[in-house]
């Protein structure tokens, strides 16, 4: 059985990432990129199905890890009744090859370890070809794929398991090198795995060093950003939600999503999350990769695309696998991208906006797109679509959906006026009252003094949290704040936000799903912009509180079984956190306007 999804960490070269486990196991790592096949998973298996572990061969008495520092360096202590051992994990930044290095490090007694490297291309599905290169080193080949292990340890092979003993004392150093290459290319030079560790060092201490956040919780918002960088596919600038697929949002279900791949929906609270913080240049490769991946004819835009922009995320399931603590099925690919979701037009011209209200420089083909978006929606704000949660099933008119379009028409303006761009303000104007005063008549349910999940219902859903956040009514509008009390009365549970509203699945108060975390966050914008300061502030200290020994958190948090579920770590997450920090720190200072209100 895998670890629990909090406490696995997290490495990674800004192009794939890979989980390792408290045990020493690296179970999940996809090769070359974030979504490529996986060739460790038994994070939704078992062993067999891949991975690579480094352990003391005898019972561990204590186990302690942390990231040196501000980096993606993770160091895993394992104390034995032998002594003590420091396992140091990381990804180099990318080179011509991808590479895991695993350094043991002797720092009491002498510990005796054992490896076991098990390899499984396609998922866990294929196994390798393996032979010794001419320098000794261990190669592996299987189709497209090559790996090749480097270490002084003598390896053998065992039951389709390349294994290995060795043992360390005070002051000595074991080193694993795994490097990842195409099968059709050369073998992969070798590198100094000491000098990678200082390189890999240097380049974390650098990037954190630009941050400029100086509020109270900068830990919580560092860690938060060295792992929004970490799921940074560098070459083209897309943000994945998070590098896995398939943990459950509720353990044992079948809500099991690939998050491999890049959302418009994150668009705007991500320009915020790194333009705040001082990452201008991170900022800027979203922006250019938002605009390249939307490119083309409106009609044709989609909630979510590949890492480099693609468009096609076919869904299948690798029925092979048993999924995590048997959550079925493992989907691979998102057939989500089919979906209307009008929500996703407001956050991308909302972006656009963001930026221009941040003074950086915009492409010049950014103002004829947005144009033409904008236009496009003026002809389908009124369809039914699938909603910011992604429902499989008939559309709906979803009030956050129809509050997104009302914050296109909105931003467009904003930027036209600003900004001096040609624009049909008048019919922009027109239609932007007109959907406000549709999501007023419709969205609104007086007898709960609430605006809802839908139109002409009467549960909530968390979206509705967002409508004071990106201006569509102030906070002290009495909608609002009855808007709050209902979700206090109905979404929330041991503390935290649902998501969906229990009411719809049951009439106990049992969710059918565990506290989705970005939605709590939400919550505590709502109550800056409010002023319940104090409020907010428990809030965030409650989630926070819930992220692992090392700073990472999922999609959610079941508060029954005191865990974390859904994909890990889960960007979204990760984003609420850092602007819910800002806010917040923002809310400290009195002549500054907090950045939860996003209508500037």
């Amino acid at each position: 059985m895998p670890s629990r999804i909090e406490d696995y960490g997290l490495i990674g070269d800004c192009e794939t990432a890979a989980l390792v486990g408290r045990d020493g196991s690296i179970d999940w790592l996809c090769w070359p990129s974030f979504d490529s096949d996986a060739c460790f998973a038994a994070l939704l298996g078992t062993p067999e199905h891949g991975r690579w572990q480094i352990v003391p061969a005898g019972p561990i008495t204590a186990c302690s890890r942390r990231y040196r520092g501000d980096s993606l360096i993770l160091e895993t202590r394992f104390e034995t009744a032998d002594g003590a051992v420091t396992l140091t994990d990381f990804m180099p930044p990318r080179g011509k090859v991808s590479d895991v290095v695993r350094i043991v490090r002797g720092e009491r007694g002498r510990v005796t370890l054992r490896m076991e490297l098990v390899i499984r291309f396609g998922f866990g599905a294929s196994i390798p070809w393996v032979k010794r290169t001419e320098d000794g080193a261990l190669l592996a080949i299987c189709g497209a794929d090559m790996t090749v292990l480097r270490t002084a340890v003598e390896t053998r092979g065992q039951d389709l398991t390349t294994v290995a003993e060795f043992s360390v004392g005070v002051g000595d150093t074991v080193p694993f090198v795994l490097s990842y290459a195409a099968s059709h290319l050369a073998v992969p030079t070798a590198i100094d795995p000491e000098q990678a560790l200082r390189d890999t060092e240097a380049f974390w201490a650098e990037w954190s060093g630009r941050c400029t956040y100086k509020g109270e919780y900068s830990d919580l918002v560092m860690r938060s950003l060295i792992t929004l960088k970490a799921l940074t596919f560098a070459p083209s600038g897309g943000i994945v939600a998070a590098p896995t697929t398939s943990l459950p949002e509720k353990l044992g279900g079948a809500r099991n999503w690939d998050y491999r791949y890049c959302w418009l929906r994150d668009a705007t609270f991500t320009l915020l999350a790194l333009i705040d913080s001082g990452y201008t240049e991170e900022a800027t490769a979203w922006h250019d990769w938002l605009l390249r991946a939307v490119a083309g004819a409106p009609a044709n835009m989609q909630i979510m695309y590949g890492i480099m922009g693609e468009r096609r995320l076919l869904e299948w399931q690798a029925d092979w696998l048993p999924g995590y603590e048997g959550a079925q099925p493992v989907r691979i690919g998102n057939a989500a991208h089919v979906q209307l979701q009008l929500d996703v037009y407001g956050e991308l011209i909302d972006a656009f906006h963001q930026w221009r209200m941040a003074d950086l420089m915009l492409d010049g083909e950014s103002w004829s797109l947005e144009r033409k978006v904008i236009e496009h929606l003026a002809g389908i704000w009124q369809k039914p679509d699938s909603g910011i949660w992604e429902r499989r099933g008939p559309g709906r008119h979803y009030v956050s959906s129809k509050v997104m379009t009302w914050v296109a028409f909105d931003r467009g303006i904003k930027s036209a006026e600003r900004f001096g761009l040609e624009a049909p303000l008048e019919r922009w104007r027109t239609l932007r009252d007109e959907i406000h005063r549709d999501v007023c008549a419709n969205g609104f349910d007086v007898a709960q003094n609430s605006f809802v999940e839908s139109y002409g219902a009467q549960i909530l859903d968390a979206s509705i949290l967002l409508l004071p956040s990106v201006g569509f009514l102030p906070a002290s509008d009495p909608r609002v704040q009855g808007t709050l009390a209902a979700i206090e009365r109905h979404l929330m549970r041991d503390g935290f936000v649902l998501r969906h509203d229990p009411r719809e699945i049951t009439n106990e108060t049992q969710p059918i799903e565990g506290a989705f975390l970005a939605c709590s966050l939400w919550l505590a914008d709502a109550y800056v912009l409010a002023g319940e300061i104090n409020k907010a502030k428990a809030l965030f200290e409650r989630v926070a509180a819930v992220a692992n020994d090392i700073g990472l958190l999922a999609e959610e948090y079941d508060p029954d079984a005191k865990r974390q579920t859904g994909n890990f770590p889960q960007a979204l997450t990760h984003i609420a956190l850092i602007n819910t920090a800002h806010n917040l720190n923002a809310a400290s200072k009195p002549a500054d306007k907090p950045a939860a209100q996003r209508s500037k």
